[in-house]
């Protein structure tokens, strides 16, 4: 296994947090992207660096607010300068949300798909011209179960922009094939318990049409927590997610699953994609690019 440099968005917490301590262990140098290190970040900065000592693995971290661009490239600058390359950007930053529907404003789920989709954009705008450069690179998507499998209610915003995400990991995967940049989804499922998900989830602004579901809905909003953690095994791990990235990030360049799922409430989702990956797979071979689906190891092959 050879050492990475790698980039992790929302990394302050949860997947972040647990990704960037095991693939620091693995023993790449991981660069853990948070936003307001100084400010409400600074003790997830302080943890950073007491594991980093108490461990002796390369984890630093790194300001990065993926809602601002110059804050994604002075990111990605700063990274390049003191390591020289970015090889590896997991996109994991996301945001929560519950309630209903109808009582967000349309400017919460612009905000939502903003850290959710457009995030993704900001960063791979920044990394990728090196990495197309250099033929060489791996983009890991933290997508969600939602996408393909069960959808419970009260977190629609969410599913929209985790399904937006998929989608656009999926089109990012063969436009870089040929640049010999691969691509990887990892899907966790509904980890109530090792994340943060849920209690920093944001909340509807119309508090009038969310209390008008409560007349047919009292209590719903509490309850959907509750029975996604009833579904999953009392020893559901949300390190597994973080385990599952350090295999990606360690497989040989040109064999990376192009999709893993982690789903300890077994929603469906990955019964579900399977088939539309392999659908996807046979549409390439019908229009005769086949070889799309698979990332070049070498320059002209």
């Amino acid at each position: 296994m050879s050492s990475h440099v790698i980039l992790i968005t929302g990394a302050s917490s949860g997947f972040g947090a647990l990704t960037s301590r095991a693939l620091a262990d693995a023993g790449h140098a991981v660069y853990a992207g948070m936003r307001q290190t100084t400010g409400r970040n600074a003790a997830a900065v302080a943890d950073a660096r007491a594991y980093a000592e108490e461990h002796g693995v390369d984890l630093r971290t790194v300001e990065l607010d993926v809602s601002r661009q110059e804050s994604v490239d002075a990111a990605v600058a700063a990274v390049t300068e003191e390591a020289g390359r970015v090889d590896v950007v997991v996109h994991n930053a996301g945001h929560m949300v519950l309630g209903p529907a109808e009582s967000f404003t349309p400017e919460q789920l612009a905000e939502i798909y903003d850290t959710n989709v457009l995030s993704t954009q900001r960063v791979n705008r920044a990394v990728l011209p090196r990495m197309r450069e250099r033929r060489d690179g791996l983009l890991v998507w933290v997508g969600s179960s939602s996408t393909y499998g069960g959808t419970p209610p009260y977190l629609a915003p969410y599913f929209g922009a985790k399904a937006a995400m998929d989608h656009l990991a999926k089109s990012y995967a063969v436009e870089l094939s040929r640049f010999g940049i691969d691509t990887s989804i990892v899907v966790p499922g509904s980890f109530t318990s090792g994340t943060n998900h849920f209690a920093h989830a944001m909340h509807p602004a119309d508090t009038a049409t969310a209390e008008a579901y409560d007349e047919l809905y009292e209590g719903l909003m509490d309850d959907v927590g509750k029975r996604l953690a009833a579904l999953a095994p009392p020893d559901a791990d949300a390190g597994e997610v973080a385990r599952t990235i350090v295999a990606v990030v360690d497989a040989p360049k040109g064999q990376r699953p192009f999709r893993v799922t982690i789903d300890p409430a077994d929603d469906g989702s990955e019964q579900v994609s399977d088939v539309a990956d392999r659908i996807r797979a046979g549409f390439y071979d019908r229009i005769g690019f086949p070889d799309l689906l698979t990332t070049r190891t070498a320059a002209g092959t």
